[in-house]
């Protein structure tokens, strides 16, 4: 099958479930933002979303989906790397008008799946996977998303971690969007540019709502919850 076998159907691959987890993460960039403003409202989303079939369908979903994106990714990656052979040891300069991001992809890649496995740790582990097996996990807190944004985010070190991480997801997004729609064919000469000014702006808002949501929990979501807090 092409879309398996060849080196465009691939590519084609990564593109539309590279779109689809752009799609998820501005989902889940906006519900973020409710927790900003109420966290009775973002654990009501929570609960809406926690052990539910349809939830727990839409997660094998989104699994499958990075899954693939990130398997393709390497496989395309193995491919250039065979394909340029020893010259990829060559001392070169970089093309003036080759962006940094295109060049280091598949680092980005590994960082962003790094994070992500912090990630599920952080949030997935203690409310959905304790809601599924409450007997492993205690999952007295499993629908208070609130409780679990201002636990990992009371931590300094926890909030620079997860900036750095969406710093990465920003750089691997920013290349991604018009890169994937370029390769569908949707970006002709006079839309290739349009296509980068809109991917890096839209990229640029769906990142700082994940950046805005850690930075107000770590300098003032903990102690908020006291009360302590003077400047909230």
């Amino acid at each position: 099958m092409w879309l398996t076998q060849s080196s465009i159907g691939r590519k084609v691959i990564m593109s539309v479930t590279g779109i689809a987890l752009i799609l998820f993460l501005t989902f889940h960039g906006c519900m973020n933002v409710v927790a900003l403003f109420s966290a009775e409202a973002y654990n009501t989303i929570c609960e809406m979303l926690g052990a539910n079939w349809y939830a727990v369908a839409a997660t094998l979903g989104l699994a499958a989906l990075v899954a693939l994106h990130f398997v393709y990714a390497f496989i395309l990656t193995m491919q250039n790397r065979k394909a340029r052979g020893a010259s990829r040891y060559a001392v070169t300069d970089r093309p003036a008008k080759v962006e940094w991001a295109s060049q280091n992809m598949f680092v980005l890649g590994i960082i962003v799946v790094l994070g992500l496995l912090l990630h599920l740790y952080n949030f997935w582990y203690n409310m959905m996977f304790a809601e599924l097996f409450p007997n492993m996990v205690d999952a007295s807190n499993a629908t208070d998303g609130a409780f679990w944004i201002q636990q990992t985010f009371s931590c300094p070190v926890y909030t620079v971690i997860y900036l750095v991480w969406f710093a990465a997801i920003w750089f691997h997004l920013t290349h991604g969007f018009w890169s994937a729609l370029q390769t569908l064919g949707w970006s002709g000469k006079i839309w290739f540019n349009r296509w980068k000014c809109i991917g890096t702006a839209y990229v640029t808002i769906v990142m700082l709502l994940f950046a805005a949501v850690a930075v107000y929990f770590c300098l003032c979501g903990g102690a908020c919850g006291t009360g302590c807090c003077g400047a909230c």
